[in-house]
C-alpha cells in the first residue's frame, strides 16, 4: 500500500495518517520530519540543505527527493508507506514519479482529502501537536483523552500549538495550498490514481472512507 495523502491544511490528512500506521503497520513519511532529521544529523543531505536554508532560501527538490529515496530504502517501508504532504508541486510530482519508477516502488494510490473551506481555519486552529512523541490532536475534532494525553506513549507530554496553526497564518497556508498544490489533483486524476473522501465527517467516519477508497 504506497499512497500519497493530499489535501489542505486542516483536512486531517495527518491524523488519519496514523490512524492507517497503526491498523497496517506502514510509516508516515513527512518531508519536514525527514528534512529536520536530516540537518540535526548533519548528514551530507541535511548539511546541504541547511546551507541553502541559512541562505534564506528554499530547499530544492532533488534534495528533498533525495531524503525521501533514503527513508524509502529503510525496511518499514518494504510493505507501504504513506507520503504526507508531499509532493506540493507538480515538478515534485514528476521527480516523485521518476524517482519511484527507478526504485520499483510505483504509487498505488493518491487519496484527496476534501473539506469545505469554511471549515479548515477552525480545523487548523484547534490542532495541538505533542512537542515530545508529535502525535497530532485536535481540540475540535480529536481531543487527547485524559488521562494519559498520549495513550501511555510519553510521561511528561506537553501538547502545543505549532506557529504555522495560529489563525492569523492560517489563511496564507490556504491561498499557498490552492496555487501551489491544487493543481496536483488534476495531475494524478489524470494518471487515474485519484481517489476522493469526502472528510467533513467525524473521525471515525472518514477512516471508514479511507479504507474504503483503499479497498481495506
Amino acid at each position: 500500500m504506497r499512497i500519497v495523502f493530499l489535501g489542505a491544511p486542516g483536512s486531517g490528512k495527518g491524523t488519519q495518517a496514523q490512524r492507517l500506521v497503526e491498523r497496517h503497520g506502514i510509516p508516515q513519511i513527512s518531508t519536514g520530519d525527514l528534512l529536520r532529521a536530516h540537518v540535526r544529523e548533519g548528514t551530507d543531505l541535511g548539511r546541504r540543505a541547511k546551507a541553502v536554508m541559512d541562505a534564506g532560501q528554499l530547499v530544492d527538490d532533488a534534495t528533498i527527493l533525495g531524503m525521501v529515496r533514503e527513508r524509502l530504502a529503510q525496511g518499514d517501508a518494504a510493505r507501504g508507506y504513506i507520503l504526507d504532504g508531499f509532493p506540493r508541486t507538480i515538478p515534485q510530482a514528476e521527480g516523485l514519479e521518476k524517482m519511484l519508477a527507478e526504485i520499483g516502488q510505483p504509487l498505488d494510490a493518491v487519496l484527496l482529502f476534501e473539506v469545505d473551506s469554511g471549515l479548515l481555519v477552525k480545523r487548523i486552529s484547534g490542532r495541538r501537536t505533542c512537542e515530545t512523541c508529535g502525535l497530532v490532536f485536535n481540540v475540535h475534532t480529536a481531543p487527547p483523552p485524559s488521562p494519559p494525553p498520549c495513550g501511555g506513549r510519553c510521561e511528561t507530554p506537553k501538547l502545543v500549538q505549532r506557529p504555522d496553526d495560529k489563525e492569523d497564518t492560517v489563511a496564507k497556508r490556504i491561498e499557498v495550498y490552492e496555487a501551489q498544490t491544487a493543481p496536483l489533483v488534476g495531475f494524478y486524476e489524470g494518471k487515474g490514481q485519484l481517489r476522493r473522501v469526502d472528510a467533513d465527517a467525524p473521525l471515525a467516519t472518514v477512516t471508514a472512507r479511507v479504507e474504503a477508497a483503499l479497498g481495506r
